[in-house]
């Protein structure tokens, strides 16, 4: 990916991914992730599209490009768009986890479905999930990704609030669910506090994980997908 001379082959949306500084990054998954297909759906479907240069534009590529930092890249010292030695995450007012301890409960999928479900009915359950069971489930589900855009930007730096907007379509299945076909959106806020640098020190994400997860379970189910006793002995 690095050392390309035609910009066009550079990804359009997130930085520190396929220039010269990341020849030597180490990746995840073995290589630097290509986002070409998610691209294309993010710009078909996509509701809001910023000015070249403004603030949102900016927002957009720092969510963007911290999104594919956080789950892809696998050492600390490669991480640009946030500082790994202070950034701490939290998600719906819970307490603040550093990036440390994201690894330690599996990684970035199982931070973000965090849940307060009783076990039975969780449908997704971070603590029997690994990162690479989460990566495995949710690329299967999402073939062609899911795209990213920040829909308004409420305060600038240091301290960024906006609101953002997730979606993807359902190709294949999930938990044992069919796949619809159907689109699933997911919105929410994230909050951002940045360095002189922009790069992040702290975030606040709130959003509903029930949005994704109801999007997710319609198609029709095998029986050993059904966990809750309740559906279970149902019809």
């Amino acid at each position: 990916m690095a050392g390309y001379s035609d910009d066009q082959k550079r990804d359009k949306y997130r930085s520190f991914l396929d220039d010269e500084g990341e020849k030597n990054t180490r990746w995840s998954f073995g290589a630097p992730p290509n986002y070409d297909v998610v691209n294309k759906l993010f710009e078909e479907g996509q509701t809001k599209v910023w000015p070249a240069g403004s603030l949102g534009e900016k927002v957009q590529n720092l969510a963007k490009t911290f999104e594919m930092e956080i789950f892809h890249k696998a050492s600390p010292e490669d991480y640009k768009s946030f500082d790994p030695m202070k950034l701490t995450l939290s998600l719906n007012g819970r307490k603040s986890m550093s990036v440390k301890e994201v690894g330690m409960i599996g990684g970035s999928y199982n931070f973000f479905m965090q849940t307060a479900l009783p076990d039975p009915i969780r449908i997704y359950d971070p603590a029997h999930e690994t990162a690479d069971s989460s990566n495995r489930e949710f690329t299967t589900t999402f073939p062609r990704g899911f795209a990213l855009e920040v829909l308004e930007v409420y305060t600038g730096p240091p301290q960024i609030v906006f609101k953002f907007r997730h979606w993807g379509y359902m190709e294949g299945p999930f938990k044992g669910h069919a796949p619809t076909g159907e689109m699933v959106e997911l919105f929410g806020i994230g909050i951002y506090e940045v360095d002189k640098d922009m790069r992040i020190v702290k975030i606040d994400y709130f959003y509903d994980r029930g949005e994704l997860l109801g999007g997710l379970i319609k198609g029709s189910a095998s029986p050993s997908s059904v966990s809750c006793p309740l559906l279970r002995n149902t019809g």
